[in-house]
C-alpha cells in the first residue's frame, strides 16, 4: 500500500469505525482535506486533575486511538476560562484545536463585560459531553431535614446565614443562586472558596452551614452521614443517589442545575470536519468503559448529541443563566 493510501485510510478513520464518504458528503478528493494533518490540540480551560480536565483526557485518549495523530490535551487557565477560550476562538477553522468547556461559557458575557471574543458567534457546539448535577449539602446540626424546612429557615433568618461555594461565578455558585432566586429571593451570604476542596471543611466543621456541591465530590460525604444531603437538582431522582429527592419534588418545582461538558470548535469550520469531530466523540461515549469511568464522576452521559442538539442545549443554558448572574451581580474576580 503507497503511503498517500495510507495516510488516506488514516485520515477516513474516526471515531472507532471507518466513516463512509457519502455519509460525509464528500468526495475522495475533498476527504484527505476535511480533517488536519497535524496533531489534534483540545485546549481545556481549567487545572489539571480537576474534574473538568479528567473526563477531558479520558475523551481524548480514546479519539486518539482511531485518529493519525494524538489528541494532546492543554490545560491554559487565566481569567476564568477566558484566556483557554480566546486560545480557540482565535485558532484555526480546520478542526485541529477544539475546545472542552463547561456551564463557565454559558456565563462569560455578564461575568466579563469586555470579551476578546463572542461567546456565540465564534463557537460552534460539536457535542454535549454530559451533565453533572449538585447537591444541597447542610452541615448535620443545621436545623432543617428537608428543602422546605430549609427554606422556612432561611426565609425567618434573612442576612443571617452564609453558603460556602467552590468559587465566584462557579457551577456551584450560579446553582446556589437559581435555588434562591426560584424558592423567593432568599437572602444568603455568599463566602467563595478555590475550590470543593476549600470550601467542604468549612460546612465539616459547621462554620458555614451550607454548600451546593457537585454530587462527585458531594455523594462520599453524604453516605458516610458527614453532611446532609437535603435535595439534588435533577429533574428526576439520580440513579447515583436514588434515596435524594430532587428539589423540584420538593416545591422548587422549576428547579434544575447542572454543570455539563461540552466540546466546540472555532465558527468557520467546514461542516464536515464539524461531524466528523462530533462522531469522534460520540464514538468515544458509547464505549462501555468510557460511559463506567464518567458515571463514576457522577455524570449523565448524553448519547447521540449532535452539533444541532449541542447548540440548542447551549442556547437555552445562557438563556438561563445571563439573568441570574446580572440579577445577583456576580463578577469575575
Amino acid at each position: 500500500m503507497t503511503q498517500t493510501a495510507l495516510r488516506r485510510r488514516h485520515i477516513l478513520t474516526l471515531g472507532g469505525g471507518a466513516l463512509a464518504l457519502p455519509a460525509l458528503g464528500l468526495r475522495p478528493a475533498a476527504a484527505q482535506g476535511s480533517w488536519p494533518s497535524q496533531p489534534v490540540r483540545m485546549i481545556v480551560p481549567f487545572a489539571a486533575g480537576g474534574p473538568t480536565d479528567v473526563p477531558a483526557r479520558l475523551i481524548a485518549d480514546e479519539k486518539s486511538k482511531a485518529l493519525p495523530h494524538r489528541v494532546v490535551v492543554e490545560n491554559r487557565t487565566g481569567s476564568g476560562v477566558v484566556i483557554g477560550t480566546d486560545m480557540v476562538a482565535k485558532g484555526p477553522q480546520d478542526g485541529s484545536v477544539v475546545l472542552y468547556t463547561t456551564v463557565a461559557h454559558a456565563v462569560l458575557r455578564p461575568m466579563f463585560p469586555r470579551l476578546p471574543f463572542d461567546p456565540i458567534a465564534d463557537f460552534t457546539p460539536v457535542a454535549l459531553v454530559g451533565q453533572v448535577p449538585v447537591i444541597l449539602l447542610v452541615n448535620p446540626n443545621f436545623p432543617a431535614r428537608n428543602i422546605q424546612e430549609f427554606i422556612q429557615v432561611l426565609r425567618d433568618n434573612p442576612g443571617r446565614y452564609d453558603y460556602a461555594s467552590s468559587g465566584n461565578g462557579g457551577a456551584v455558585h450560579l446553582a446556589t443562586e437559581l435555588f434562591l432566586h426560584q424558592a423567593g429571593g432568599l437572602r444568603v451570604n455568599h463566602i467563595p472558596f478555590r475550590g470543593s476542596s476549600a470550601a467542604l471543611p468549612e460546612v465539616l466543621a459547621g462554620r458555614i452551614p451550607m454548600i451546593f456541591d457537585i454530587a462527585a465530590s458531594a455523594l462520599p460525604y453524604t453516605r458516610s452521614g458527614e453532611l446532609r444531603a437535603l435535595g439534588i437538582s435533577t429533574k428526576q431522582r439520580s440513579p447515583l443517589a436514588p434515596n435524594i429527592p430532587t428539589i423540584a419534588e420538593q416545591g422548587v418545582p422549576n428547579y434544575e442545575a447542572y454543570t455539563w461538558h461540552m466540546v466546540m470548535v472555532r465558527s468557520g469550520t467546514p461542516q464536515p470536519v464539524v461531524e466528523a469531530v462530533n462522531r469522534a466523540v460520540n464514538a468515544a461515549i458509547e464505549i462501555p468503559a468510557v460511559q463506567e469511568r464518567l458515571q463514576g464522576l457522577a455524570m449523565q452521559v448524553v448519547r447521540g448529541s449532535t452539533p444541532a442538539s449541542a447548540a440548542a442545549y447551549l442556547r437555552s443554558e445562557i438563556d438561563t443563566w445571563e439573568p441570574i448572574v446580572r440579577a445577583a451581580g456576580i463578577r469575575a474576580d
